[in-house]
């Protein structure tokens, strides 16, 4: 019966895709749900959502504007996660992503023109490791859908050898610390159906929450480092441990903001010199010499970020640095990077593979 449901459950995370446009924001504390279940002026598609309880999972789902929800027992999906390592060794290819921002039919182009994955939307890329920089949340209207398809990409990849690696970038953090300036407007309409603040649909005791919770933020393979934004020298003036920064902002999801203790904690790891907010390798001060003892205390070559949007992968300081946020957010075109043999390479939208020179 548990592989029925799951086989079942697979099925449902390929829904149709919905169109929406930009929204202006308005606090969550501020909205006020309606107690009809449906709406005439936008006749959505969303989920699933699947809440945790005690003894049972429970699913919720929009239909064209229509709540449905179903019950299954708790075995029948895993819903407990261990965290992510900070650190693996020995990848035959990597292949990295970001900044995809509900973007789903454009980060699918992109994924099945490079063979990251195939015409049925499944793994396929072998052995090699694929990583996403952050940032699928928020701007476009299908973050959902990418969400659930990482999720099946994770089991499908370990099982011939890879592996998926969801770095969480600022967007991620934003919305499961209910700061959502920048969700699309569907996601407005999804929260008076349900009846749930959006950030709750990613609480702890959600599965795509503790899923999420999971996550790396920094990651290393082999002599590469990823991270959303990047590492200043200044976050790493004292030292620097991976896995004690991962479990560190991992921690920081499980505590309210409103504590009086929390920005005195935490707020080395979200300020504009933290790993999901620095944006000071673009800037005409960041010097060489920085980014000589940087690479020096994280004992790496390269490092591989997002969060500063590009028209294309773009190599800095002899390929020392890749900038890998390629617009894909604006839902027209991206590119993915390439690490073979230790060599890179830019993939491009209709799958081209270009060779990028020092």
């Amino acid at each position: 019966m548990t592989k029925v449901f799951s086989l079942i459950f697979i099925c449902f995370i390929g829904l149709a895709l919905v169109a929406s446009r930009t929204y202006d924001y308005k606090r969550v504390s501020d909205i006020s749900f309606p107690k009809t279940e449906s709406f005439d002026t936008i006749q959505i598609t969303d989920g699933p959502y699947i809440f945790i309880t005690s003894d049972s999972l429970i699913e919720k789902r929009i239909i064209k504007g229509k709540l449905e929800t179903k019950t299954a027992a708790l075995q029948t999906m895993r819903s407990q996660f261990d965290n992510e390592s900070s650190t693996f060794t020995n990848a035959s290819k990597i292949a990295a992503l970001s900044d995809i921002h509900g973007q789903y039919d454009v980060a699918k182009t992109i994924l099945k023109n490079n063979g990251i994955i195939d015409a049925e939307d499944n793994w396929a890329y072998g052995d090699g490791h694929f990583v996403i920089v952050g940032d699928i949340f928020d701007r476009g209207p299908n973050v959902t859908e990418l969400l659930w398809l990482i999720f099946k990409l994770e089991t499908q990849a370990e099982q011939a050898g890879g592996k998926v690696h969801y770095l969480l970038g600022n967007h991620e953090y934003m919305v499961m610390q209910n700061d959502l300036r920048y969700i699309n407007k569907k996601y407005r309409q999804t929260e008076r159906i349900l009846r749930t603040h959006y950030d709750q649909l990613y609480s702890n005791e959600t599965v795509l929450g503790k899923w999420l919770r999971s996550k790396a933020t920094i990651l290393k393979i082999d002599n590469y480092l990823f991270v959303h934004a990047g590492i200043s020298l200044n976050f790493i003036e004292s030292g620097i441990d991976l896995e004690a920064t991962n479990q560190k902002m991992r921690q920081s999801l499980l505590e309210e903001q409103t504590e009086t203790k929390w920005d005195s904690i935490y707020n080395k790891y979200y300020n504009s010199e933290g790993p999901i907010w620095y944006r000071g390798y673009f800037s005409e001060d960041f010097k060489k010499s920085q980014l000589k003892k940087i690479l020096k205390t994280l004992q790496v070559d390269h490092i591989i970020v997002g969060h500063t949007s590009q028209k294309q992968i773009e190599s800095l300081f002899g390929n020392k640095i890749f900038a890998v946020d390629t617009s894909i957010k604006n839902g027209v075109s991206g590119e993915l990077l390439f690490i073979e043999n230790g060599n890179f390479y830019r993939g491009t939208m209709d799958g081209q593979k270009i060779k990028i020179k020092k």
